[in-house]
């Protein structure tokens, strides 16, 4: 008796089966979330629906900063190449937002092209309009970097008399919506112009939800000393701490990211080091980009969530008859305070609702006698979708990652230096030597003989207990010690002979002069008695 209660309740309890990371976003999308949105018109107030082309594309870098900070040069120096469409120079070139993909041809397509095409994740941007699109292009060519991620170029940020001038379309909003679908924002500085303009500051405040993906570049650092490098560093922190609102601070690159040489070489290590950090951060992306997917829809489900209990709420304030308009503006005047009860209602952190200033200006032409009530299965299909459904997929991104090859992004400066004596840290530290026909130990081996010696060889070997009182003197924890004695400890005999010895003290100089610890003994420093048996 009453079965189907029992098989309706397992039903939606019981999280959806789904193949593939992809395919899994895509169905939950469409089926859970997209009527929630559809009902409270959740695409007017926030962000258009979204397509499988989204869910679909490739990794993409997006590019922001003002005019003449290095944006395209920066893609030219990732690529190797020039894209089609590309202008470099000090004065604002780039006037148009230029995706750079992947493509068997080099060519270029036109913005309202653009937008038809499904392939391609940018339909929903016709919305902005001809003034946009025209401005708008896609430049595609061959080439290993892109077979991996996209890159988006904008237009530079103006500053002073120029941003006056309207450009026809909301460039904040633009930017705000390729945030949203983008798996990293760069922000470039030049290190020479750091006043971020009223046009900038707007635009960072738009990119506010999105600090996750912000990293921030400061350009052009060669051609400063590397003591006004240190204020100017200073400068930009406190300038983005004014700005970005958040505790953590944003990561920030420092270099030179072009291909001409070096202006001022002072700080050449400190480049190289960044540039690799970088360089791993973008690589990183192919390899976290379902994840990245994941996360941004859990994002749009919390905020369709909130949408939706604020267009409830406001339309059950509505009086049914009289004192609409009045009721309306008291309504909006005080949605700060709705915010707030429906916080209290449903346990929502207030980081979860959208910017109080800009949904009482969105409110402003609304009808709020045409808004629906609140329809509680909707709300609970969504929840059901992010208790469940959402745990279903993070475990099958985990299973996708294990079985695909490690991805990357390959070609272009990723690989510039990769096998060479160029690459960073080649012939230093553990590296020092390695292309030494001695082995590299030997220079400093005598003194070290003088210590070994006097540490009580037994049979030309030392305890480990006498090694200990040795190597201790280095200050080095424990941990650092012990990784150093099983990488000199060759033989695995538990005790060191006189190149182990010398060896193990190499590695505590490596480690002091602020070098890592190989996870393993590099073959050119493995002592010249024990090649043959390691070999």
């Amino acid at each position: 008796m009453f079965s189907w209660l029992g098989s309706d309740d397992r039903r939606r309890k019981d999280p959806e089966v789904f193949q593939t990371v992809s395919e899994g976003l895509k169905k939950l999308y469409r089926s859970k979330l997209l009527p929630l949105e559809e009902h409270y018109r959740f695409h007017e107030f926030h962000s258009p629906a979204l397509e499988d082309a989204d869910f679909d594309n490739k990794p993409m870098v997006l590019l922001v900063g003002q005019y003449s900070t290095g944006k395209t040069t920066f893609i030219r120096y990732l690529l190797e190449q020039d894209f089609p469409g590309m202008r470099i120079g000090p004065e604002p070139t780039t006037d148009s937002f230029i995706a750079v993909m992947q493509g068997d041809v080099e060519g270029t397509i036109p913005g309202n092209a653009l937008v038809v095409d499904p392939k391609k994740p940018f339909r929903k941007l016709n919305a902005f309009g001809n003034a946009f699109l025209n401005r708008f292009v896609c430049a595609q060519l061959p080439n290993p970097v892109l077979e991996s991620i996209s890159v988006i170029d904008t237009p530079g940020i103006l500053s002073g008399e120029k941003q006056r001038i309207s450009r026809g379309y909301d460039f904040a909003a633009v930017l705000e919506w390729f945030a949203e679908r983008v798996d990293r924002i760069i922000l470039l500085f030049d290190a020479h112009k750091l006043d971020i303009s009223d046009e900038f500051s707007e635009v960072i405040q738009a990119l506010k939800n999105h600090e996750d993906k912000m990293r921030v570049v400061l350009n052009k650092a060669d051609q400063i000393e590397t003591q006004q490098l240190m204020r100017v560093y200073g400068a930009l922190m406190w300038s983005l701490g004014k700005i970005v609102n958040t505790p953590e601070v944003i990561r920030v690159y420092i270099g030179s990211f072009w291909s001409h040489p070096l202006l001022i070489p002072d700080n050449r290590k400190l480049f190289e080091a960044e540039e690799q950090d970088l360089f791993r951060d973008i690589q990183s992306l192919p390899r976290n980009a379902a994840l990245r997917k994941l996360n941004d829809l859990i994002k749009r489900a919390r905020l369709a969530k909130v949408h939706a209990y604020i267009i409830s709420s406001l339309k059950k304030e509505m009086p049914s008859v009289f004192g609409k308009d009045n009721k309306k503006k008291e309504l909006v005047n005080n949605l700060g305070e709705i915010y707030r009860q429906i916080e209290r209602e449903h346990q929502i952190s207030p980081g979860d609702f959208p910017n109080l200033k800009r949904m009482q200006d969105q409110l402003q032409a609304q009808d709020f006698s045409k808004f629906p009530p609140l329809k509680s299965k909707l709300l609970e299909v969504v929840d059901d979708m992010l208790a469940q459904d959402i745990a279903q997929l993070m475990t099958l991104v985990r299973q996708e990652e294990t079985r695909r090859p490690i991805q990357g992004v390959k070609g272009g400066a990723f690989e510039g230096t990769l096998h060479s004596p160029f690459g960073h840290g080649y012939g230093e530290g553990a590296g020092e030597g390695i292309d030494d026909a001695e082995w590299v130990v030997a220079r400093d081996k005598p003194m070290y003989d003088e210590i070994f010696y006097t540490l009580s060889p037994v049979d030309g070997k030392i305890t480990g207990a006498n090694a200990k009182k040795e190597m201790v003197r280095s200050k080095l924890p424990n941990s650092v010690l012990g990784k150093i004695w099983k990488l000199a400890d060759v033989d695995k005999d538990g005790m060191l002979d006189d190149e182990e010895f010398a060896l193990a003290n190499h590695l505590i100089k490596v480690k002091l002069e602020g070098h890592e610890l190989p996870s393993e003994l590099p073959a050119h420093l493995v002592p010249p008695s024990k090649r043959k048996a390691a070999e």
